[in-house]
């Protein structure tokens, strides 16, 4: 029986690089398939599937309202189809994730999904989140924070490395992969005006105060328990310093 796949994670985990190293095993026996890739991400090209490590694919691509249970029924019509493949999932709406739980259930064609779980500011994407309740598996693809913990969450950064929580969640941006513990400690470090007549809760960005000193210490711990070898990170030296 078929079923559909969602492979999640946070950015810069492998997820397309998976992807397209499965798709490559179905070529490699001579077996069909179709490579689909949202059409608001180009970072890649245009219809096109590429990876970090500088392997690629060309693919068709998906936009909202697009009706993916006759697309990939048409394709089927016109020849055998071993399996779909979906890069950047999380972009697709939750009809259309119920359309490829459709192809799994009615047209028997296997679905494999990959892409993000949350955005930038911790908040689940309408099509993972479908994913997450409608996929017949769920396989998370694993990275590591800077700190060695294995990343959750996705952060962006704004020209002067700061943390922010705000704007379009498809606009490409600086993020980087941080467990949620670094993450949270990054919020704390936005550039947040006070109130007038108010003194601003929030530590002081600058030195070895508040963020700073909790992360150090974090670090610290886990530089002790061998989390983090000491030629990625060296905690003892970098715990006093402000964060960049």
């Amino acid at each position: 029986m078929a079923k559909l796949y969602f492979h999640y994670s946070t950015m810069n985990a492998g997820k397309s690089t998976l992807l397209l190293q499965a798709a490559h095993n179905y070529r490699e026996r001579g077996m069909d398939m179709l490579l689909l890739t949202a059409a608001l991400d180009g970072r890649a090209g245009q219809g096109r599937i590429g990876s970090r490590i500088g392997i690629g694919a060309a693919a068709e691509t998906f936009a909202a309202g697009d009706d993916l249970l006759a697309r990939i029924a048409e394709r089927q019509a016109a020849g055998p189809l071993a399996c779909v493949f979906v890069d950047e999932a999380q972009f697709l709406a939750p009809d259309q994730v119920w359309q490829l739980a459709q192809v799994a259930d009615d047209l028997s064609i296997p679905v494999m999904a990959y892409g993000l779980r949350v955005d930038f500011r911790g908040a689940l994407f309408p099509g993972s989140a479908a994913l997450l309740a409608l996929a017949d598996d769920l396989r998370e693809v694993r990275t590591i924070c800077h700190c060695g913990r294995k990343a959750t969450m996705v952060v962006r950064h704004d020209a002067q490395g700061r943390a922010v929580t705000d704007g379009h969640r498809c606009r490409s941006a600086a993020t980087k992969p941080m467990c949620r513990s670094a993450a949270a400690i990054g919020a704390t470090r936005r550039a947040v005006a006070p109130r007038p007549g108010r003194r601003s809760r929030r530590p002081d960005p600058g030195g070895a105060t508040g963020a700073v000193r909790l992360q150090g210490l974090r670090r610290a711990r886990c530089a002790q328990s061998g989390a983090v070898p000491s030629a990625i990170v060296s905690c003892a030296s970098n715990a006093a310093r402000p964060l960049r």
